[in-house]
């Protein structure tokens, strides 16, 4: 008689079934995905986003800083979420210094560790972004 639970052979059939399907995923970088995402322009992000539908309401820019300090309260551990905001607050209008000062405002509910954690991503994000425009 076996010592394990049918949860536990199930578990491990689908690990191994799992193994087999996605051979070819050993190499796959989520961050190599990200760059075939797009970053929308400023104009269409106002319009889903921005003032489209209620014009006195908040801005694009000020809705994806709001979004960015919601991923950082959560840990920063949505990281494709997280940078792929962090890119279009950037493309929206925000400075790095206003990015920054968001994770920093959320930091003193969120606690250090997820600060530190969402200022990495977002400071990651900004070097590519320095990168590629010189």
């Amino acid at each position: 008689m076996t010592s394990k639970n049918p949860f536990e052979i199930m578990m491990e059939q689908a690990q191994e079934m799992a193994k087999t399907m996605t051979s070819g995923l050993s190499s796959f970088d989520v961050k190599d995905w990200e760059k075939l995402w797009p970053t929308m322009p400023k104009d269409t992000m106002e319009a889903f986003f921005g003032k489209a539908a209620r014009p006195d309401g908040l801005d694009a820019k000020t809705r994806l800083l709001i979004t960015l300090a919601g991923l950082t309260m959560q840990g920063a551990q949505a990281e494709t979420p997280f940078r792929l905001c962090v890119r279009h607050a950037k493309e929206a209008g925000a400075t790095p210094g206003e990015i920054a000062e968001t994770i920093a405002q959320i930091g003193a509910f969120s606690g250090l560790p997820a600060m530190t954690r969402a200022m990495e991503l977002a400071q990651a994000v900004l070097d590519e972004d320095e990168e590629q425009d010189p």
